[in-house]
């Protein structure tokens, strides 16, 4: 064989076994990741022709299939879309799932995931038509309407815990929107909702609970910051510290004020109990310089700051500035400069508290539930940090109390009901409306923890305060979780 032929065969062969590993690969290793492509018309087929699972509450379906004479076997509907719409999310045939428990356990829904194994196996033995599995969820369907209804049009989330086990009773989202015209089997029409509410300055189709641009906490963060002061040892609820009208602060010719004219205090003093209680800028600001920005960072690290949690839809980690000059740290005490949290994490702080300084793991699937309706898996709850000893959560539970019985959370009160909580007017520019927030817990055998935040201060615009504007639309959900 001469050399010019021997050349060439060697290049066939090559080609050959590139040929042949590159069709395995796709074959066997590469399957999975192209059948779980969002555009894999075959695979969005196949998945169509079996029943999907549903999203209960309370044993009832939010989101259930029924059989079509279309193409594609089953349609996709929501009981009560707009209430739950950042919850279920969507499953579009034309975009795939999105949002909420859709997209976050597709592999459940659809009944691809590995967990379903068995249940296949004893649904083909017994005869049984495949399906995906159906979730059921932690939610509490009157706080999930209490905390839909008390924001009114204000945009801005809500979110309700249990403190003991860390489910989620409440996660609302406001504005919300319908994902019906999602799912309509009609590309026109599916395209047509996508763009716009794409398109919408409101930004419906993000879910201000758990994700989206952060806000600042303004002065429910006090929380953290007595905490930290509390955990330090060298200060009690009782504890006089400096309550100045205005801050001097190191390194600046700016001072940081307080949000009312004056001093919090006779003497320029205040107890730390008191200075919660009248949300005092200038002591919690003092604090902050006192304990240092690595004090706070450790501190906010041990409520969940800085983690990523799924529940099982991705949640932003809230965080705090990485570094602070002395300057930067009273600002940092009080809530704000760079520091920025979702509801969910404001209400694991509040959690935290009630709960004997335990923060349980935040989770929105109560159980797994097989093509038979049989249970196949629970949600235990799990601990997800230690924040502070039971003896710091008793103190801050007095001092957060006299916020709502006597402090700026008046409004937040329940009738009957020993109501624990903190305020907040979180300042976010330059003649920017502030956004109203308030944070608590109702210290009963059954607690709830809850957060709320409406943006730009809601209907009262520059005149917000958190205890007016935040407050009472707390109170509302406290109410109905405690019924």
């Amino acid at each position: 064989m001469n050399q010019p032929i021997r050349r060439l065969s060697m290049l066939v062969s090559v080609l050959f076994v590139l040929l042949l590993g590159s069709s395995t690969w796709i074959r066997v290793l590469g399957s999975q990741d192209i059948n779980d492509r969002p555009g894999n018309r075959r695979t969005q087929l196949e998945s169509y022709a079996r029943e999907r699972g549903q999203i209960l509450i309370g044993g009832r379906p939010i989101a259930s299939s029924t059989p079509t004479d279309d193409d594609l076997q089953w349609q996709r509907t929501y009981s009560n879309p707009r209430l739950y719409s950042h919850i279920t999310g969507w499953n579009s045939f034309t975009y795939g799932p999105g949002g909420g428990i859709e997209e976050a356990e597709d592999g459940l829904l659809s009944g691809r995931d590995d967990k379903l194994f068995y249940d296949r196996l004893t649904g083909t033995i017994a005869g049984r038509e495949p399906k995906g599995a159906s979730l059921e969820l932690t939610i509490n369907p009157k706080v999930q309407k209490a905390a839909d209804e008390a924001p009114g049009d204000q945009r801005g989330a809500v979110v309700a815990l249990d403190p003991r086990t860390g489910a989620i009773l409440a996660m609302v989202s406001h504005p919300d929107y319908d994902p019906t015209p999602l799912v309509s089997h009609d590309p026109s029409v599916e395209k047509k909702a996508r763009e716009s509410l794409n398109a919408d300055p409101t930004r419906p189709l993000v879910n201000r609970s758990i994700t989206g641009n952060l806000y600042p906490p303004g002065s429910v963060f006090k929380i953290v910051t007595a905490a930290a002061a509390l955990e330090d040892g060298q200060w009690s609820e009782d504890s006089s510290i400096p309550g100045p009208a205005v801050l001097d602060l190191p390194q600046t010719d700016v001072g940081l004020p307080n949000s009312h004219p004056g001093a919090c205090g006779p003497g320029d003093k205040v107890s730390l109990a008191v200075a919660l209680q009248d949300s005092c800028n200038t002591a919690f600001g003092w604090l902050g310089m006192q304990l240092g920005g690595d004090a706070m960072r450790q501190q906010a690290g041990k409520f969940g700051f800085g983690d990523d949690p799924e529940v099982p839809m991705k949640v932003s980690p809230s965080t705090l500035p990485t570094q602070m000059s002395p300057p930067q740290e009273a600002p940092v005490g009080i809530g704000q400069y760079d520091v920025r949290v979702t509801p969910l994490q404001v209400a694991m702080v509040s959690s935290a508290v009630a709960n004997d300084g335990v923060v349980m793991k935040p989770h929105l699937v109560q159980s797994v539930l097989g093509s038979d309706l049989s249970t196949i898996s629970e949600t235990k709850p799990e601990q997800l940090s230690k924040a502070m000893e039971p003896e710091t959560s008793d103190q801050l539970t007095d001092m957060m109390k006299l916020v709502v019985e006597r402090g700026t959370g008046t409004e937040a009160a329940v009738p009957g009901v020993s109501v624990a909580g903190k305020t907040g007017t979180a300042e976010q520019g330059e003649g920017m409306p502030p956004h109203a927030r308030f944070t608590g817990f109702a210290p009963a055998d059954t607690p709830v923890a809850v957060a709320v935040v409406v943006e730009d201060g809601g209907r009262a615009g520059n005149e917000a305060y958190g205890g007016s504007v935040a407050g009472p639309i707390s109170a509302a959900v406290m109410k109905a979780a405690l019924q």
